[in-house]
């Protein structure tokens, strides 16, 4: 069922600069991600595509906020959709993108009730369907979060030794594949090399990590050059399929979003110093302020969310924006 949103625009609402909650659109097989809504293109328009919509939504703690972050999806997909192209220019891997342009989304799936298309208007990823490969691709180039909890209890991240004292944030010697399980809710779950070959096949995923590694090595030096250090990341990769949904293609390719600030860790190069957390171009403002909610005791951490400050929403609209300046150049 289609529920009105807490906070922001309405589905039928055309102001280009109004926050965009959540959608709605006459197409098949709809699906509300935290942050994403996912719909089916129809197939008599092309290949069998998958049309996903960045919405202002914004998840923290795996719980999503009620109050938007106004213009957060323009941005993400922005940086994503030049991401996605940067990649297949390099000849790095191919991609599942296809096109960001709301015009190519068939007139029947706007109507009555329906989110308008100026409000879609950069939004929109129009990506190929794909069988999705259950393993979440991490690298690291750094030592932090997770991966930093796994060292200090064995040495190690995913199985991969690491040398001894290295403290918060380093950098590491070269940067490491650290896959993890994708969890349907939740946090995903860090597994080593083995465990994903017996997952999803070794020789896959052998092409996964040198994929995964030379993207990573690619753009954390594109990035270096223009002020931001990429910690780490995550890929997603799948297999082209037909209508009927049988794989046509066993060679994967890049899904979903890619070396965007929700999908990793971005830190300005400027002000980074190890043995201490980074400053970030990401959700830093929500966790500082709801963790502060936590310790007071006036949140635990489970739905539903606070509603946010006006200066939490301005700071954290701000370091999206940094970023993507930084990177696309303004």
């Amino acid at each position: 069922m289609h529920a009105s949103p807490p906070h922001g625009s309405s589905p039928g609402c055309s102001d280009p600069d109004a926050a965009a909650f959540e959608t709605f659109l006459h197409l098949p097989d709809r699906r509300a991600g935290k942050v994403r809504d996912v719909y089916r293109l129809p197939v008599e328009h092309g290949p069998d595509r998958v049309l996903m919509i960045a919405t202002d939504r914004l998840s923290a703690f795996d719980v999503v906020m009620p109050t938007p972050i106004p213009g957060k999806g323009r941005l993400l997909t922005g940086i994503a959709a030049f991401w996605l192209r940067w990649i297949e220019a390099r000849g790095l891997a191919r991609t599942h993108l296809i096109s960001i342009n709301a015009a190519d989304i068939p007139e029947s799936a706007f109507g009555a009730g329906s989110t308008s298309r100026q409000t879609l208007e950069g939004r929109v990823t129009i990506g190929r369907r794909c069988r999705v490969i259950p393993v979440e691709c991490v690298v690291r180039g750094y030592i932090e979060g997770s991966g930093l909890q796994d060292y200090r209890a064995t040495g190690a991240i995913c199985g991969v030794q690491l040398p001894a004292g290295l403290r918060q944030c380093d950098r590491l010697p070269e940067p490491i594949f650290t896959p993890a399980t994708k969890a349907e809710a939740g946090h995903d779950e860090n597994i080593d090399f083995e465990t994903a070959g017996g997952a999803v096949g070794t020789e896959l995923m052998r092409t996964l990590r040198d994929r995964s590694l030379a993207i990573y090595t690619a753009a954390s030096a594109y990035a270096l050059e223009r002020g931001i250090i990429i910690a780490d990341t995550k890929f997603e990769f799948g297999l082209p399929i037909d209508d009927e949904g049988n794989v046509i293609d066993k060679d994967p390719i890049v899904i979903d979003e890619a070396l965007t600030p929700d999908s990793s860790r971005f830190w300005p190069a400027a002000s980074y110093e190890p043995g201490r957390a980074q400053q970030s171009f990401d959700k830093q403002f929500v966790r500082e302020h709801l963790q502060s909610l936590v310790d007071r005791g006036a949140w635990d951490k489970t739905a539903p969310g606070p509603r946010l400050p006006d200066d939490v929403v301005r700071g954290t609209l701000a370091r999206y924006r940094e970023a993507r300046d930084l990177l696309l150049g303004g």
